[in-house]
């Protein structure tokens, strides 16, 4: 007998197993009938059982067999049926409640948009560009000339809105003479002066100006990243289910632990079923291609410098892991620079949770990539031959997850060893920080100098390049000891300390507590969001050197080569990042203090509150015991109670007068 066996390349002609085809069960019948030696009622016996088998298997056979001949119609169908089961339910949500549905319709525009785009594209984009082809022809010949027309405009515009912007908040002008300081320190730092390619470094910065114009002056920007934020807020909070099941809601509300590290496992799960989706990998493309096309920078270094909008330094460079060994040492410098610059998506939620605000946070890990790269290559010019120059398209490497629950899985185990690195850090890094403040405050006694620590010895060797950042002089001294804690230490410790300060402000505590400050005002505040945003320290030279070493162990001494200089970028570009927040900031009216006062409930107090008590303070008039008022509060009959009740909770030297 000829034994037959399925084989790949039975499968690969579509032979299918004999066992769901009655012909195939016919043979192997036949062949295990001679060798079997059974008798002739058991055969018969077992025939009439194969026949019921055959008979049984057969409506399935023929299901299976249409279902291959009609794939593609069938595919078709079930997707039509699928939209059209979509469509209805978006019309009944949109008719029920429109408002409510918004958020739907902007994301199903985007979709649909972008589907339409492509088929688009596939079908018909070969054709507009022979037609357009004698158009680009001729902006090409006269691009030489226009370029310089449209530099002018551009800079003449620039110039304009400056004047006209920073003429109503003069400290405006603080952070943009800091802006024009960094770039120029760091073309100092240039590894090759005459190399710098000034049209990366040109529509780097301008791309950072205008997202940042965007996200921080116009009102769709400001209400689309608020509104972005609040919905991140809102996704970080279902980590409570997860996590007061496992540690029980006592340890949650209590102890920072179990409070914020399970928002890190929650976003690294989410984080792995994107990118198994495919998700993240086409947000990233998208990005990387705008950036491409616009800098003039080579496929390798922009995605992996756009996927560290979204994942950590040393999981960017996993996008391209096939092309590390023949990148040039810029393009590892640009690698390593991007990494530096940016947090990753897992910790981002982990700064949420702590109170700082979450549309600085996504706005800043954004402007950080085309800063990040146009920087990168003022600092390390390409002086080398690259491989990936012209070259159309990078294939990006993918997970091997079967399915979305392993992603799931792998995502959430991913995430055990950050974990696990960020408690180890804290109690390592805060450990130190105090045995060194003892020590300082040790040797500061010996000479009579009280209260030396690292946070003071920071607040004053930072103090000028927090002020060129644009914070107030009051309050350089404090963001000037948080970028020294985020340089040396680490940002995840700094970002602590911020939120300290915000929850401060917010609870309404008064300014200074002697000679002491509490709290930074808001636009302090936004400056240091952006300064702290990135993984640029110390620490995590280590992290870097380590990561891309594992996976180019040949290109050892070129990664050792750059990486100080690519610490250097990063701190500077989110330092670039914090002028430009300055530069746009936009401080928030009070509102009507008298209104406010009169209605409120003075059980508690708020940032409003200290507010609106220090104006009505400002506003009150003591003279020979008489207590009159001035500006809004002049003639308002609550003006003695209102005072009565700031003197209640603040100090001031009209409280002297309503005793």
């Amino acid at each position: 007998m000829e034994e037959k066996q399925i084989t790949l390349d039975n499968l690969e002609k579509g032979a299918d197993n004999p066992a769901f085809s009655s012909l195939g069960e016919e043979r192997l019948y036949e062949e295990c009938d001679g060798p079997r030696g059974e008798s002739k009622e058991e055969r018969r016996g077992e025939g009439r059982l194969s026949s019921y088998c055959r008979k049984a298997l057969q409506p399935a056979s023929k299901a299976k067999r249409f279902c291959k001949a009609h794939a593609k119609v069938l595919k078709m169908v079930v997707q039509g049926l699928l939209g059209v089961a979509y469509l209805c339910y978006f019309i009944a949500a949109c008719w029920l409640n429109f408002q409510r549905a918004l958020a739907l319709v902007i994301m199903t525009a985007v979709v649909v948009f972008f589907t339409c785009w492509s088929f688009f594209k596939k079908h018909c984009g070969a054709k507009v560009l022979l037609l357009l082809s004698p158009v680009w022809k001729c902006f090409q010949k006269s691009w030489p000339w226009l370029k310089w027309l449209v530099w002018v405009a551009l800079l003449g515009g620039l110039i304009t809105w400056l004047a006209l912007d920073t003429s109503r908040n003069p400290e405006q002008l603080i952070s943009l003479a800091g802006f024009c300081f960094l770039v120029l320190f760091l073309f100092a730092c240039s590894k090759h002066h005459g190399a710098v390619s000034w049209r990366a470094v040109f529509w780097g910065l301008g791309l950072e100006f205008l997202f940042g114009l965007f996200v921080l002056r116009t009102s769709p920007g400001v209400q689309a990243f608020q509104w972005l934020g609040d919905q991140i807020q809102y996704f970080l909070s279902y980590t409570t289910a997860g996590s007061s099941f496992v540690f029980g809601n006592t340890l949650i509300e209590e102890v920072f632990a179990f409070q914020t590290l399970p928002i890190v496992v929650f976003f690294s799960c989410v984080m792995s079923i994107l990118y198994y989706l495919g998700v993240m990998q086409w947000l990233i493309v998208k990005i990387s291609w705008l950036l491409q096309i616009s800098m003039g920078t080579t496929p390798t270094e922009t995605l992996s410098v756009a996927g560290n909008i979204f994942v950590g330094q040393t999981e960017a460079p996993l996008l391209i892991r096939p092309y590390l060994a023949d990148m040039t040492r810029s393009e590892i410098h640009a690698v390593m620079t991007g990494g530096f610059s940016t947090i990753a998506g897992s910790v981002m939620g982990a700064y949420i949770s702590f109170g700082i605000d979450a549309a600085s946070l996504i706005a800043a890990s954004v402007m950080a990539a085309p800063c990040a790269l146009a920087m990168s290559k003022l600092v390390y010019p390409e002086v080398e031959e690259s491989k990936f120059k012209g070259k159309a398209s990078i294939r990006l490497s993918s997970g091997e997850e079967q399915n979305i629950l392993e992603a799931a899985s792998n995502g959430a185990a991913a995430s055990v060893g950050l974990v696990a690195n960020i408690a180890a850090n804290l109690i390592a890094f805060l450990a130190v920080l105090e045995f060194i403040n003892a020590a300082l405050r040790w040797l500061g006694e010996m000479v009579d100098i009280e209260g030396l620590s690292f946070q003071v010895i920071c607040s004053y060797v930072l103090m000028p390049v927090a002020f060129l950042m644009g914070a107030d002089w009051a309050d350089s001294p404090l963001v000037a000891e948080l970028l020294g804690i985020k340089i040396f230490l680490n940002e995840f410790v700094a970002y602590q300390q911020l939120a300290t300060y915000k929850k401060n402000r917010l609870s309404g505590l008064e300014e200074w507590d002697g000679s002491r400050k509490q709290w930074i005002s808001e636009r302090a505040e936004s400056i240091t969001t952006f300064a702290l945003c990135g993984f640029a320290n110390l620490s995590s030279i280590g992290i870097m050197l380590g990561g891309l070493a594992s996976m180019v162990p040949q290109r050892k001494g070129d990664l050792a080569s750059v990486v100080l200089r690519a610490l250097l970028t990063g701190i500077c570009v989110s330092m670039l990042n914090a002028c430009l927040a300055g530069l746009l900031y936009v401080p928030t009216e009070l509102g009507d203090c008298v209104t406010f006062l009169s209605t409120a409930n003075f059980s508690s107090t708020s940032y409003t509150t200290y507010m609106c008590c220090k104006q009505l303070f400002a506003s009150s008039v003591l003279e020979n015991g008489t207590l009159s008022f001035t500006g809004p509060w002049a003639g308002v009959g609550d003006s003695v109670l209102c005072l009565t009740q700031c003197c209640g909770h603040y100090n001031h030297t009209s409280c002297i007068g309503t005793t």
